[in-house]
């Protein structure tokens, strides 16, 4: 059985460092739609055993949700070989998080590593000149 592991700023790094799948369940003990949310990401954490399921509490991990700009919770963030693939806020029914985390094993990861560097080499020749 495969439980959320507590992502702090200590380990964010080393969670969504890893190979593979990574989904982040930003979250506050007092948010109604956060407990809510959270049977249905255990549940898929039990069933996807090779995915990296994590939780950051956002009352005990401020700067980090600073960090991340994390305006409204609960919001899941899905990486997959370091990249960020997916950051919505609100909760998701499990048929809704069963479908997402099917796109993100059926993904390219190759095509999508050579779409964002030349979404970069783009951005870069727009950049403008410095006197």
């Amino acid at each position: 059985m495969t439980k959320p592991i507590e992502v702090t700023e200590q380990n964010f790094r080393d969670v969504v460092g890893k190979d593979g799948i990574v989904l982040i369940d930003w979250w506050a003990p007092w948010c109604g739609p956060c407990r809510a949310f959270a049977p249905v990401f255990e549940a898929a954490a039990e069933k996807h055993e090779d995915v990296c399921f994590g939780k950051v509490n956002t009352d005990e991990q401020q700067a980090l949700a600073g960090a991340f700009e994390i305006r409204s919770i609960p919001t899941l963030m899905i990486f997959r070989d370091r990249v960020l693939l997916y950051a919505q806020p609100g909760s998701l029914p499990a048929a809704a998080l069963e479908s997402i985390l099917q796109k993100v094993r059926e993904l390219d990861m190759d095509d999508i590593r050579r779409q964002l560097d030349e979404a970069q080499r783009q951005q870069g020749k727009q950049a403008p000149q410095q006197p």
